[in-house]
């Protein structure tokens, strides 16, 4: 037994040697706090590109319908989508009434011509016979009075029937441009001058262009021949520039209207939408990387780095985001450490371990804790 106990004796005492030598280190706080990326709170330029949506109208229109009404439509020869020249025939309309009328206008001034050619020989016979005693002066005044009533009938009988004649030329709708038809309101059998509305609408020349609607600051920033990309509802892109810019603003929404000049392509249709942006100008703004905004019930805040490493929750109000930053219009003072990646599972109070990145890191938060 003594040589047992003694044996075990030994052993503690070489365990007890080597331990000795080992220095023991207990885990602090701050080894246990969770690391997340931070960046500062900085003052940077910023790009402002200004979007505004709005209706694809045509540059110009243009309304063709009859100046005459009550005559049935006889033919139509165009169909809405149709492109056409200027001068082109687009609908006739029956010209049988019109006709009569013009025979009978004809046979007016074959009459008032033969009442004038005899009126105008009577005058001719007592030419040189006043104070002849031939005939009384009366009478002479009498003929050389009936010669100009006469004239002056043929002239009227001339004239209506010049004006038949130039209605029946335009009972013939022609395009007075060219370009696309946008709408017809005519079908054959139809009355002219029964409705309203235009017979037909051609955007002149096919150009269609976009009516944005742009708040009252952003007006400021748009220059007249900025290029812009324009977004189709299909989504396909189209480049175009600004072509005017409204000089009042609307009282009712405190909007200016903006046209954007498009080139001509098959799918930009009168009447459809799109969403333009605009091309805007860099300014100096308190900025912080997208990934330091969280999004609550009571609405964006940041997590920021407080004494002793403790994360502090602080609301903010946002403005323009661009190139992975965002415009800070309330929140946090420049110089501010905001936590960016690991932030969304950090608590208020909670101990954190910062870690700097670089600036392209920060703005894209991409770095895991």
């Amino acid at each position: 037994m003594n040589r047992r106990a003694g044996a075990l004796l030994g052993a503690l005492l070489l365990l007890v040697g080597c331990n000795s030598g080992a220095e023991v280190r207990e885990e602090t706080p701050q080894d246990q706090a969770r690391a997340v990326r931070v960046a500062a709170v900085t003052t940077r330029p910023l790009e402002v590109a200004i979007s505004a949506s709005g209706r694809l109208v045509p540059r110009e229109e243009a309304a063709v319908g009859s100046e005459l009404a009550g005559y049935r439509v006889a033919q139509v020869f165009a169909e809405e989508g149709d492109v056409v020249r200027r001068g082109a025939v687009l609908a006739r309309l029956d010209p049988a009434l019109l006709d009569a009328e013009i025979a009978r206008a004809r046979a007016e001034v074959a009459r008032a011509d033969a009442t004038a050619a005899r009126a105008r020989l009577e005058a001719e016979r007592v030419r040189g016979l006043d104070g002849s005693g031939v005939l009384s002066q009366e009478a002479i005044d009498q003929r050389r009075i009936a010669q100009r009533e006469s004239d002056a009938g043929l002239a009227a009988a001339r004239a209506q029937l010049q004006d038949l004649t130039t209605r029946r030329a335009r009972l013939t709708l022609r395009a007075p441009v060219g370009g696309t038809i946008i709408a017809r309101n005519v079908a054959p059998g139809g009355i002219s001058g029964a409705g309203t509305d235009p017979l037909f609408r051609i955007a002149r020349d096919s150009l269609i262009e976009l009516a944005a609607e742009v708040t009252e600051a952003d007006l400021a920033r748009i220059a007249p021949g900025a290029p812009v990309q324009v977004s189709l509802p299909a989504g396909s892109m189209v480049t175009g520039e600004v072509r005017s810019i409204q000089p009042r603003i609307e009282e009712a929404n405190q909007l200016g209207m903006v046209r954007v000049g498009l080139p001509v392509r098959p799918d930009l249709r009168a009447g459809g939408t799109a969403t333009a942006r605009f091309a805007g100008t860099a300014r100096n703004v308190l900025a912080v990387p997208e990934a330091a905004i969280q999004y609550g019930a009571r609405g964006p805040s940041v997590m920021i780095l407080a004494p002793g490493n403790r994360a502090r929750r602080v609301a903010v109000r946002t403005g323009t985001r661009a190139g992975g930053y965002v415009e800070l219009l309330e929140g946090p003072k420049p110089g501010t450490q905001v936590l960016l990646s690991g932030a969304a599972f950090v608590l208020e109070g909670d101990l954190v371990r910062p870690v700097v990145g670089s600036p392209k890191q920060a703005a894209k938060g991409a770095a895991k804790p």
